[in-house]
């Protein structure tokens, strides 16, 4: 009986040590940065907005300030953009401090069919949203344009000013690149690299007419042995050229998008697999104990 007693406690000791910190801590509200803005596409259902704040983890955050973003919100920060468009996909933004950095992860990426985080976070950067973890969810297939749209809007809510001229760019970047994805049967995260490529030479470069953007363009796609049409190659360099003329920090776009594949993850920390690997095992040694304990 002593013996069965000894290895209860020492089980309950062991699941103790094994259960992660993150689980006991209690989540604190930034004081000098914010709480967390979770923004939603405003045709989204009651049960569909449900699953999204399910995906986001709105109820583990401390408190949270929540919007939703519509064709009113799309037109006002992208010319062009049509009053009526449907709003579904949805992003929880998350400041941080000045130099860490964006983190984009795509809670839902079954159902965010065109943009991928690297996408999202070119196009952020242009528009001048630095410093940020983001999070984007959808209940159902959508191309995932809205969301950057709710992204502005949480940012200006927050106090920030952005600029419309680079998020009117940062809008055609996004749709440029899902174009050649989509459209012209480049791989997505080749042609995030091919933009990141661009602007870094960009910045090397600094290039001052439009034929030297257009070189640059071309060796690029050259040196990634990427084929585009004439058009297509056309609409890349009319972008860039653009691009080349708003005031960005080229270098610390291409040193933010290299650093952000190590630093992809999701903030309220997710459990390594690796732990769960070793709960298994505990388990399974448990149950042998147990067995020879009471045999």
């Amino acid at each position: 009986m002593r013996k069965g007693f000894s290895f209860i406690l020492a089980v309950i000791l062991m699941i103790g040590i094994m259960t992660p910190s993150a689980v006991l801590a209690d989540e604190v509200i930034n004081e000098k940065l914010g709480v967390p803005i979770v923004v939603y596409g405003a045709n989204l259902s009651e049960a569909e907005k449900e699953s999204v704040k399910k995906d986001l983890k709105v109820a583990e955050e401390a408190e949270v300030e929540e919007l939703s973003v519509d064709g009113s919100d799309l037109i006002k920060y992208i010319s062009g953009g049509d009053r009526n468009a449907r709003m579904y996909s949805s992003a929880k933004i998350t400041r941080q401090e000045e130099g860490e950095g964006l983190v984009i992860n795509i809670v839902t990426p079954d159902n965010i069919t065109q943009v991928t985080a690297d996408m999202y976070a070119t196009a952020m950067l242009t528009a001048g949203i630095e410093d940020a973890v983001v999070e984007v969810a959808a209940p159902k297939k959508v191309t995932g344009h809205s969301a950057l749209v709710g992204i502005y809007k949480a940012y200006e809510v927050s106090g920030e000013v952005l600029d419309t001229e680079r998020t009117d760019t940062a809008n055609d970047e996004l749709s440029l690149a899902t174009k050649l994805s989509e459209k012209a049967g480049v791989d997505k995260d080749e042609v995030a690299q091919l933009l990141t490529d661009i602007k870094k030479q960009i910045a090397e470069q600094k290039p001052a007419t439009k034929e030297e953007v257009e070189q640059i363009v071309n060796d690029q796609l050259k040196k990634l042995n990427i084929q585009l049409s004439d058009a297509d190659r056309q609409l890349l360099i009319d972008l860039m050229d653009r691009i080349s003329k708003l005031d960005i920090d080229f270098t610390k776009l291409n040193e933010q998008l290299t650093d952000m594949a190590s630093k992809i993850k999701d903030k309220l920390g997710d459990i390594d697999p690796s732990f769960w690997e070793k709960v298994k095992e505990f388990f399974r040694n448990m149950a042998d104990s147990l067995k020879s304990l009471f045999s």
